[in-house]
């Protein structure tokens, strides 16, 4: 049976009198960014950097013995999770059980929730996920007595025989959720492994909210976390309160995880899978985490580590007083949870060849459908944007620029559409 279209002009940025296509046909179209063959804005990825990011991240977990599971909703795209799983991912992250559901109907083998499940309603998903794919294998997180609880009282009354395997949280104070305290930690894995509803199969944290680029503290921040993930490890092995012999220890987010995967496989005298969940990596960004991963790039002696693979590209449509261009794009658009976006490059409105903006370009204010680039009047009219022209902007925090698009294309460094990937939020 021939793969049905799934990309179209119901899709922003498809070729509004283009007929419906499949990824397959994407590259047969010929599409050239520069030459203006797709309306703008458009975000798109560049095919070179997300192969880089790809093999950097295998390569850096491989040589630390431990496994990646990424933060699937990131980009909430089957075609990067498998991406990600070819290139070795043990598994794909998730915040939700939609999400997962998401995952496990495009294939993804192992769920991992990285948080609290405790409605019926999301509890009912995950046993039909199950009841469907016998061989799917997903975890989620628990950080209370409370929400044992109740998913004991919602297995009682829907008849649920199964064991979910779960993973106590362990939190930081002031920060989300989990466990604060070594006595909080210690009763709740008592209590799930005496759940006839779960099976403790391991421990998890985050660090990634308290990420600060200072160095002493940030090592100091994670150390600290990461003894209280080894001590209540010990005792639960001691106790007999972990259901497999594998112990799964998971951390990590997009920021400060070389520290945290230092202190993945720690000796308990039983196999440990230690599981990175950092899921920026794979587009990265070129502000936040840019910031962030040159500081991991010190702490490593690295010269080179991950590369920004997500671009929003717009058009000059106004050009109103001296000193103001307004481009075609907006919150709509674009992140802006973290950082404004960055002018990064120009090309003309003939399909010139990208060129750096000027350091004078700016974006300091965004409406729905529009980016206020201020630049200085002063500076000679060349330097000035051009009505027509195309401007590409960098973005930070990759998740909330994900979340505005149902498409996007893949290009090569020309800008030619090679491929493309769907999202499913």
């Amino acid at each position: 049976m021939a793969p049905l279209p799934v990309f179209g002009p119901h899709l922003k940025g498809f070729p509004t009198a283009g007929a419906p296509l499949t990824r397959e046909q994407i590259p047969q179209q010929g599409w050239r960014l520069l030459r203006g063959d797709l309306a703008l804005p458009l975000a798109v990825l560049k095919h070179s950097a997300l192969q880089h990011n790809l093999h950097w991240m295998r390569d850096f977990c491989a040589q630390r013995g431990i496994d990646l599971a990424p933060h699937g909703k990131t980009s909430m795209s089957p075609e990067l999770w498998s991406l990600q799983v070819e290139a070795g991912a043990w598994g794909i992250s998730f915040a939700t059980v939609f999400q997962a559901a998401v995952g496990a109907r495009h294939g993804v083998p192992v769920l991992l929730i990285a948080n609290q499940v405790v409605q019926p309603a999301e509890l009912d998903a995950l046993a039909l996920l199950h009841a469907e794919r016998p061989a799917l294998r997903s975890l989620f997180l628990v950080d209370s007595v409370g929400q044992v609880d109740l998913i004991e009282a919602w297995a009682t009354a829907s008849g649920f025989n199964g064991r979910f395997e779960v993973l106590l949280e362990l939190g930081i104070a002031g920060q989300r959720t989990g466990c604060r305290t070594a006595g909080e930690a210690r009763q709740i894995a008592q209590r799930i492994a005496a759940s006839p509803a779960l099976q403790l199969v391991g421990i998890e944290c985050y660090e990634g909210t308290t990420a600060s680029c200072d160095h002493a503290k940030d090592r100091a921040t994670v150390q600290a976390l990461m003894d209280r993930v080894d001590a209540i490890a010990h005792e639960a092995i001691a106790q007999g309160w972990f259901t497999h012999e594998e112990v799964i220890l998971s951390a990590g987010g997009s920021a400060i995880f070389d520290l945290v995967a230092e202190r993945l496989t720690p000796d308990l005298g039983r196999p440990v899978r230690g599981v990175l969940r950092s899921g920026c990596y794979l587009t990265h960004d070129h502000q936040r985490y840019q910031r962030y991963l040159c500081c991991v790039g010190e702490r490593l002696s690295l010269r080179e580590t991950l590369k920004p693979a997500l671009e929003v590209l717009a058009c000059v449509q106004s050009c109103p007083e001296p000193g103001l261009a307004l481009l075609s794009m907006g919150r709509r658009d674009v992140s802006h949870d973290l950082d404004l976006p960055l002018p990064i490059w120009r090309s003309d409105a003939k399909g010139g060849a990208p060129r750096a903006v000027p350091v004078h370009w700016r974006i300091d204010a965004l409406n729905d459908q529009h980016a206020y680039l201020r630049h200085d009047p002063a500076a000679p009219q060349t330097e000035w944007p051009q009505l027509g022209e195309t401007v590409a902007c960098g973005i930070s925090h990759p998740c909330t620029t994900f979340d505005k698009w149902r498409w996007m294309p893949v290009v090569d460094d020309a800008y030619r559409v090679v491929d493309a990937v769907t999202t499913w939020f």
